[in-house]
């Protein structure tokens, strides 16, 4: 531990004191503190020897600011509660069993000994809210006390935001309650497995290899020790169970027992047929709680419900040796969980894992490094779009790809990792751990290929850091240090460092940096040590993208391609908590893959709002699970889902009711471009010769507008779509036009006017609006997907209601009373006069109007999937 972080933890801990009694913590209290802390340092040196482990510590005046930005970031950290959805027999139950009665009267032993573990690096309003959000579970899952149960439960949370934290402190409460055997289902793969185990040691168990670590530290009483009958090291097996049990079991044994096992169908086997060997009959005395990590991964069955995939079998075989069990799904992406039949039940394996009886969503605390922040800001001050790889590095390439080369931009991407390191080092985090990601493919044989040439550019850049760095401007004697101050100034334009500084934090660092592949294949394992840090480039493709924590990660260079949006945003290992390097972090991608997870982040914010409403409105998980399914953005999940089961055809069905589509992607070619001005005039002229036009501000409006002229719209406007159903598009003009042609309501439309040169079509007389946009491929998009502004939709309310409302569009549409087409000339520095248009359907997912169904084809079913990357094909 470095001086500052030790006067850090000195202040921290001096804080938490005064927080606890006080029960809040005033800015003035941390000015005050970091005040005496730094008069500390001239005190005495007998007193100094007292607090601090060197009588010499000392810390420059520039630091101590840095310190008092992040204890006021630390202690500003906000988090809200969750939202639940009961089924319907949950919301008869008794939901008040743990916190009206067991908690009240428990020791919460584990509990409480945790929860003294994380006040060391959680902030307490964090703290508070995973209290709530646990006893909201707990109440959920069942009081073991009873004679016969079986729950079905799922936690959504976000990627990488602390699902650990979460279940740990569930696992905790269960303990206390009285579950006897805890179960994690911890991925497929043994790093992750070996992550979690570690985690809950650390949590849990309070030991690890016969020393006290984490909540066990000073609270470890032998008679309570849980028996975990898996380490660190180890996955189950039936000698090690034996031995670590000592011979303890269910019926002579007071303390809980953990399992942390892989998803993998050898020792879901082997933890089957240990029980068994222990217990001829059901366990019918003892509850168990299964634990499922990244639930939407390999549990979830994909075959006919008559021959269920095995680890799916194997799941639903361990729960029916219990009488009495709870299952709970963790997940950031609850997509495929959604799809589980619910109805699905086997004589042999029990129900399904449909969340049946509940799901709760979390809510992420405030510092938490997520998706809108990276993918929905107009800055994109994180992404770098790249586009120089597709040579290097094709998008189709096989296994045995020679990979003779890797691109520019990744040879800058290492650079920025470099600078990274230093910077934190200089911000006094050396003894941090740091990482880069490289997500290129799906083969093992290419990752080797990808660390070779990375380990090579590194060494080079090593020897001539060596060779020149000490001389004055070395950038003179060497190409390669005139690129790393050329990517400094390129990407970290507003360092709190000057170049030369930067440099000499290189030099001292860059021995330290490793490179490291992680796959099944993998000699050299990836460990971030406790002793020491970790620099390391990591290198990797599934084997890195379901729950497993890169440590310090700054630097992502991604090149995969995939239609689910569940593998996309799992492979998003740069989502997480990034303390006082966050403005660091920098993802290297494609363009049209920024664009694919700024559709996914939206659709599943959209999928969120959605579960409050319902939410409130004591709607079930069948409910949410057929929301998901009729979710426009859904369709794609639908078809990819329906891929293993050989399907010649079948219904899609898109609820419109509540969603608003617009064509932020527009067709280039200069005849549909015309054609769609022409259009819009025509069907301004219609208006204005059958309606009469409200002026609302600068734009105007028609009301109840005939359905004819409509679908006359839509089927003449040429709107861009790369599959003839829109559904990949931002458009699914297919279920716009059959909504249109089957709803039997009146419209209304807009124009709207802007702030662009003046136009005129027929006697309406406005100003275009002015968007920026780029071209891509064969279409024009518009930036951050939107065409309309935030209230744009507001235009056909009352104009009390319109100022109430704002721009909440969610809300505006449960508002609307029809269906509003808007209308758009836009003006871009790609084109000054641009047809766009967008669509604002009423309700919201609670709305009981009919789905709009279309049949899909095994010829368009087949073309949706065609060039598409599955995650199963991978041999990491």
């Amino acid at each position: 531990m470095n001086n500052y972080q030790e006067i850090k933890n000195f202040v921290f801990n001096k804080l938490q004191i005064i927080q606890d009694e006080k029960g809040i913590l005033e800015l003035c209290d941390i000015e005050l503190e970091i005040s005496n802390a730094h008069k500390l340092l001239s005190a005495p040196i007998e007193i100094k020897e007292a607090l601090f482990s060197d009588k010499n510590i000392s810390l420059e005046e520039s630091s101590f600011l840095r310190l008092q930005r992040e204890l006021e970031t630390h202690f500003d950290i906000k988090m809200n509660e969750g939202f639940l959805i009961q089924g319907e027999e949950q919301q008869n139950r008794d939901n008040t069993w743990w916190t009206g009665k067991i908690q009240l009267d428990s020791e919460n032993y584990y509990w409480i000994r945790y929860q003294n573990y994380l006040k060391k690096s959680f902030p307490k309003e964090v703290m508070k809210t995973i209290n709530v959000d646990t006893d909201i579970v707990m109440n959920n899952i069942e009081n073991p006390e009873i004679t016969n149960f079986s729950r079905y439960g799922m936690v959504v949370g976000h990627v990488q935001s602390g699902k650990t934290a979460n279940y740990s402190s569930l696992i905790c409460k269960a303990a206390d309650a009285g579950y006897k055997l805890i179960v994690v289902i911890a991925g497929g793969i043994n790093n992750l497995r070996n992550q979690t185990q570690n985690r809950l040691n650390e949590s849990f168990v309070g030991k690890d290899r016969g020393q006290q670590i984490g909540a066990g530290i000073g609270n470890a009483e032998l008679n309570k020790l849980p028996i975990s009958l898996t380490t660190t090291e180890r996955d189950f097996n039936k000698q090690d169970a034996d031995r670590n049990s000592q011979g303890a079991n269910f019926e002579n044994t007071r303390t809980p027992i953990l399992l942390v096992i892989k998803k993998n169908t050898n020792t879901l086997t082997n933890v089957i047929k240990w029980l068994k060997s222990q217990y001829k009959n059901k366990i019918a005395n003892h509850a168990m709680l299964m634990i499922d990590d990244e639930s939407d991964y390999a549990s979830i069955n994909t075959k006919a419900e008559d021959n269920p995939t095995t680890i799916n079998k194997k799941l639903r075989q361990l729960l029916a040796l219990f009488n009495k069990y709870a299952y709970v799904a963790y997940t950031a992406t609850p997509y495929a969980n959604i799809f589980i039949d619910h109805e699905a039940e086997s004589n042999d394996e029990g129900r399904d894992l449909f969340p049946k009886d509940f799901i709760y969503s979390l809510d992420a605390p405030s510092n938490y490094f997520g998706a809108r922040k990276i993918f929905l800001d107009s800055n994109r001050k994180y992404l770098i779009s790249i586009d120089d790889y597709l040579e290097d590095i094709p998008p189709k390439h096989k296994k045995d790809f020679p990979l003779y080369s890797i691109p520019n931009s990744l040879y800058e991407a290492v650079r920025v990792f470099l600078i990274n390191i230093a910077i934190r080092n200089l911000r006094e985090q050396g003894s941090k751990h740091n990482s880069m990601l490289i997500h290129a493919t799906r083969f093992t044989a290419v990752h080797q290929k990808l660390a070779l040439h990375t380990e090579n550019y590194i060494q080079e850049i090593r020897e001539k850091l060596v060779s020149y760095g000490s001389l004055p401007n070395p950038s003179k004697y060497s190409s390669l240090i005139e690129d790393l101050e050329n990517t400094f100034k390129l990407r970290t334009s507003k360092s709190d460092f000057q170049w030369n500084v930067i440099l000499k934090s290189i030099i001292e660092m860059i021995n330290n940096v490793i490179v490291r592949e992680v796959h099944q294949k993998t000699t050299i394992p990836l460990e971030y040590r406790k002793d020491r840090p970790t620099n390391a480039v990591v290198i990797g493709g599934t084997s890195l993208s379901r729950g497993y924590t890169l440590e310090g990660l700054s630097v992502s260079y991604f090149l995969r391609n995939t239609i689910y949006y569940d593998t996309l945003m799992q492979m998003g290992r740069w989502f997480g908590y990034r303390p006082e390097y966050e403005d660091l972090c920098k993802i290297y991608m494609s363009e049209s893959m920024i664009d694919n997870f700024g559709k996914i982040i939206e659709a599943t914010e959209d999928l969120i709002k959605d579960f409050k409403i319902m939410s409130d409105a004591n709607k079930t998980p069948n409910d949410f699970g057929l929301a998901v399914k009729q979710h426009p953005e859904s369709a794609l999940q639908v078809t990819a889902r329906n891929k293993q089961k050989n399907v010649k055809s079948f219904i899609f069905n898109m609820r419109l009711d509540g969603k608003a589509k617009e064509t932020s992607w527009l067709s280039n070619v200069e005849s549909h471009k015309e054609n769609n001005i022409v259009t819009i005039s025509n069907l301004l002229k219609i208006l204005n010769m059958k309606y009469i036009n409200e002026s609302v501000g600068n734009s105007f409006l028609w009301r109840d507008i005939d359905r004819v002229n409509i679908i006359e719209f839509l089927n003449c406007f040429k709107v861009y779509q790369n599959d003839p159903l829109g559904i990949t598009a931002r458009m699914p003009i297919a279920f716009v036009r059959k909504y249109a042609e089957t709803r039997d309501v009146k419209w209304d439309v807009a124009l709207y006017s802007g702030r662009g040169e003046t136009d005129e079509i027929g006697s309406i007389k406005f100003r275009r609006e002015s968007r920026k946009a780029k071209l891509t491929n064969d279409y024009i998009e518009i930036q951050n997907r939107q065409v309309s502004t935030g209230s744009s939709e507001s235009i056909a309310l009352p104009v009390e209601e319109r100022k109430k409302l704002g721009s909440n569009r969610k809300i505006i549409r449960q508002n609307l009373k029809k269906p509003l087409l808007m209308l758009h000339i836009l003006e871009t520095d790609l084109d000054k006069r641009l047809a766009a248009f967008g669509l604002s359907f009423p309700g919201d997912v609670l709305s009981k109007n009919e789905t709009i169904n279309l049949k899909i084809n095994t010829v368009y079913y087949n073309n949706l999937l065609e060039n598409i990357e599955f995650e199963e094909e991978s041999d990491d």
